[in-house]
């Protein structure tokens, strides 16, 4: 920025509070001194307006900040100068800002003075004298805030010795680009192996091949900080997730949702030895529990030896029984929430195939809008936070002592496997834990403060303005009690066929080949069915056909009755439902034995056919006739009867060159032989 101004430039400048002619800048440079300050200098050649130029320190601030904006640098420029300075002045400390402000105060008061009309240079010595420093130090302070907006002088004031605080990149020892490469692609390897390790081995390459220069490790190390960022080393060295660790976690609030508004479900897998009945081996079960995000209370929950579909059914029955039925549930992809089931016809579910036949799962037939998010993600789910307390609670219990497993094989306790816990008695000390942690008090969440999960989700509920809560009517109750799926039914009777079992009603008679809808209840598995139509109508309830023995004869008995019994119903269903016999049939259709057929009449041409040409003759053959005379017929009369008799004449002779055998009749005479 320009900093030297003739009187010419100033005048045309037309500067606030400031004569807008020369002759006008001559008196007031004579009644404020201006030449003695010393901010005046001579300017080479005489156009212009007179012989010196001026230092813009010596107008008033309103009068700056004009020139400051008429020869300012281009758009851009003094937004990053500006930014460099506040930089510079935010890397101070306490102490060095503190320091900063008492000059800025300094320089506001000779300000100050000078707008009430006191000479600058007396007004720079009563303020200097008072303030203890030379004047030199002052106009060496003003230096440093002139060209800058008033605005930026507190950060101007705040010189550093930081080349990187001034904006300038610190020099880097050359180091040769083979051995640079080596180093970092070492360095930044997932083992995370360490720095002096990887130094050492660039090292010893660089005197076999002859790399120069390699300066320190120090060194080496500095410029690494320098040029790779601290999440790029992060993401190389220890994967994604600690990279994500870098960026500050998304604070979610709930105080805008009232309770039975949206809930969270999950499974945890208990760090406990549990017996069953008849069983010798010990095993571990499941946690799953469904809980309400706007007052974290825990709403059910079921033990299961593994995350099924079943659980996760009677875990949402428990809960819309109890509280009602959610808006909106957030759960993760795993094939126990994300299974046809469950969350079939569910929009997004990022897991098994979605058809357009699909049957509707239980959470889109109560109306529960399916979110599925991260598992362990504790932002996603709160549940996954409240594992650490509830789980901690129930696994080491002093009623728990010896079944604790430790969380993994490196923390066992030193009597692990010392007892198993009864399954009966595991149930019964959970639901003890969890009603203790629903009602203990002094929670810190957004909405407890210091209250229980119990008092926050009552309190909710109790308020009809804010809260809507949805309830099952009793006879809704087989919308979540039963599972619904798309069966077939088989050839040749229609039967039903899941899970290893069939189930048939004679009204599946009907729809063979066709695709049903059967509800079922998995935990009754060989009760009756309910079988719909495409469309939604209920067909039947089909009973269970239970599997028997080859050799019972009993069971084959009692088939054989029932087939009867059905053989019977079908006749009479026949009977009512075929009024005609067959001999009445044909009296009605007139073909009764009595009554004659009638001969059919010839049918009149419509169109006569002309011949258009001679039709070709049919060629005759003539057989000869062939006569016999009686001597013949009485000779060929007695060999037949010879042959009948046997002998010599029962014999035919085989023709000799090319004459025959016999005479008219196939054999020669007798006189011929």
């Amino acid at each position: 920025m320009k900093e030297w101004f003739t009187l010419s430039d100033l005048a045309e400048a037309k500067l606030p509070d400031m004569p807008w002619t020369i002759k006008g800048y001559d008196k007031y440079i004579i009644r404020h001194g201006w030449r003695a300050i010393g901010k005046v200098r001579k300017r080479q050649g005489r156009e212009g307006g007179g012989g010196f130029e001026y230092h813009i320190s010596l107008l008033p601030d309103p009068a700056r900040q004009k020139l400051a904006f008429l020869h300012s640098a281009p758009v851009g420029g003094d937004g990053d100068r500006s930014a460099l300075l506040w930089r510079k002045y935010e890397a101070l400390t306490e102490t060095q800002k503190t320091v900063c402000k008492e000059r800025l105060a300094i320089i506001c008061s000779v300000e100050d003075m000078k707008k009430s009309g006191i000479r600058a240079l007396d007004a720079i010595k009563h303020v200097s004298r008072k303030a203890d420093i030379s004047i030199s130090t002052y106009y060496q302070w003003q230096s440093l805030v002139e060209g800058h907006a008033r605005q930026d002088w507190l950060a101007a004031l705040a010189p550093s010795s930081s080349k990187i605080a001034d904006g300038v990149v610190a020099d880097l020892a050359p180091v040769h680009p083979d051995a640079w490469d080596m180093l970092v692609s070492d360095y930044l390897r997932p083992e995370g192996p360490a720095f002096a390790a990887c130094y050492r081995r660039m090292e010893d390459v660089a005197k076999r091949k002859g790399w120069a220069p390699i300066p320190h490790e120090r060194t080496l190390r500095r410029r690494i900080d320098i040029q790779i960022p601290k999440a790029v080393q992060e993401l190389a060295r220890k994967g994604k997730e600690a990279s994500k660790r870098l960026i500050p976690a998304l604070q979610r609030s709930v105080a805008h949702l009232h309770a039975m508004q949206m809930v969270n479900t999950d499974g945890h897998k208990l760090d406990l030895h549990v017996s069953f009945p008849g069983r010798e081996k010990w095993g571990r079960v499941y946690l799953m529990a469904i809980q309400d995000i706007y007052s974290r209370k825990i709403l059910s929950w079921v033990l299961c030896e593994a995350e099924t579909w079943e659980a996760v059914r009677t875990a949402i029955g428990n809960m819309v029984e109890t509280h009602g039925i959610p808006d909106r549930i957030y759960m993760d992809n795993g094939r126990a929430f994300a299974s046809k089931m469950i969350s079939g016809k569910a929009k997004r579910r990022n897991r098994f195939k979605i058809t357009e036949d699909e049957v509707a799962g239980l959470l889109k037939t109560l109306g529960i809008d399916a979110r599925f998010v991260n598992p362990y993600s504790g932002q996603s789910k709160p549940i996954e936070r409240g594992w650490g307390d509830l789980a901690e609670n129930i696994a080491k219990h002093p009623a728990m002592a010896g079944c604790y497993t430790g969380r993994s094989t490196q923390h066992k306790p030193e009597n692990y496997g010392s007892r198993a816990v009864p399954i009966d008695e595991l149930e019964r000390h959970v639901a003890m834990c969890v009603e203790e942690h629903n009602a203990r008090t002094g929670r810190k969440t957004e909405t407890a403060k210091g209250r229980s999960f119990d008092a926050v989700f009552a309190e909710s509920v109790a308020n009809p303005a804010n809260t809507y809560v949805r309830f099952a009517s009793p006879s809704q109750r087989a919308l979540w009690m039963l599972a619904a799926v798309n069966v077939t039914a088989r050839k040749p009777d229609g039967a039903i066929h899941l899970f290893d079992n069939r189930y048939f009603h004679p009204a599946l008679n009907n729809w063979i080949g066709k695709k049903l809808k059967v509800l079922f209840d998995p935990s009754d598995l060989h009760g009756a069915v309910k079988v719909y139509a495409p469309d939604g109508r209920l067909l039947c309830d089909a009973e269970c056909v239970d599997k028997t023995g080859f050799d019972c004869a009993d069971a084959a008995r009692e088939i054989a009755r029932a087939r009867a019994t059905k053989k019977k119903d079908q006749q009479a269903a026949l009977n009512s439902a075929r009024k005609l016999s067959d001999l009445e049939l044909k009296e009605l259709t007139g073909r009764s034995g009595s009554r004659k057929p009638a001969k059919p009449k010839p049918a009149a041409p419509v169109v006569t056919r002309l011949i258009t040409r001679t039709p070709v003759a049919t060629k005759v053959v003539e057989v000869p006739e062939v006569t016999v005379d009686e001597h013949q017929y009485e000779d060929a009369f007695s060999r037949g009867l010879a042959r009948v008799a046997g002998g010599d004449a029962a014999i035919i002779e085989f023709p000799r060159g090319d004459r025959p055998t016999s005479g008219a009749f196939g054999r020669r005479p007798r006189t011929e032989k």
